[in-house]
């Protein structure tokens, strides 16, 4: 078989991937398949290279990820990821319009002298991953979110947004009355209502503590929409048998254009 009908056939065989898959010889970026290409917006590997530069400068250099500031000795990229814990082997990539994407890193250098890279895109488990990491995330006062953690994956979060063409919209919750006659104590009725919110959100919503008798409920929505859905949802909430015995006020706002998310929660006024 020759080089050029072996070629043909690599391509054939990758433009029916959805993940990202890209062939090097050596360092020489020889694949590129019709994923790979629709995701940087180019219409052939040709296009790619008159394009872009290097391949590992589309890395992020995000602290998180895998990067070429984190290449130690002179070596090439693939082998410098390959280093790394399995799970650790993950690239921050963005798209064209400066959308940040993740992705998990495979090779196969099964083959001397050629590597195959799979990049499959893995932005939303990735932050659920970070989202239930483990306990140590969670309030025990509560069982919320911790406000420790939250702050420690603020920039996630948005970027879960971003990438789900979404806005984020916070909703602070004041517990400003608790029947002493309904709860044994403050943390019982505290744990009480982290229950009921959490049984009536949606998993990628977050529940969090964040200081005397105060949960911030972060969500995403539709651009252009309210956070009236969850205020009806809290409200409806208030009725139910095992908080009855607490009184609390809401307040809540949504993200402005290009807005951080910790600008956002200064402006619910927790401070």
């Amino acid at each position: 078989m020759t080089q050029e009908v072996s070629l043909s056939l690599l391509q054939s065989i990758v433009n029916s991937k959805r993940e990202l898959v890209v062939i090097f010889k050596d360092e020489e970026l020889i694949v590129t398949n019709t994923a790979f290409n629709k995701f940087f917006g180019v219409s052939s590997l040709e296009v790619y290279n008159s394009e872009y530069g290097e391949f590992v400068n589309n890395f992020v250099p995000h602290p998180s990820y895998f990067h070429k500031d984190k290449i130690e000795g002179n070596i090439k990229w693939f082998d410098a990821i390959l280093e790394l814990e399995e799970i650790d082997r993950v690239v921050s990539i963005l798209t064209p319009s400066y959308v940040p994407c993740a992705f998990s890193v495979e090779i196969d250098k099964s083959t001397s002298d050629y590597y195959i890279v799979t990049f499959s895109d893995i932005t939303q488990d990735l932050i659920k991953r970070i989202m239930i990491e483990n306990n140590a995330t969670i309030d025990k006062k509560s069982g919320a979110y911790s406000k420790k953690y939250f702050l420690q994956i603020t920039k996630s979060y948005e970027d879960a947004a971003v990438y789900n063409e979404k806005i984020i919209a916070v909703v602070l919750v004041d517990i400003i009355d608790v029947k002493e006659d309904m709860f044994a104590s403050n943390e019982l009725a505290l744990k009480a209502f982290t229950y009921e919110v959490k049984s009536s959100i949606r998993q990628d919503d977050m529940l969090v503590y964040w200081q005397d008798n105060k949960f911030l409920l972060v969500h995403l929505i539709d651009k252009g929409h309210t956070a009236q859905a969850m205020l009806n949802k809290l409200q409806i909430l208030a009725s139910h048998e095992n908080i009855q015995g607490m009184e609390y006020r809401v307040n809540s706002t949504v993200q402005k254009e290009k807005e951080s998310l910790n600008d956002l929660i200064e402006r619910v006024h927790i401070n």
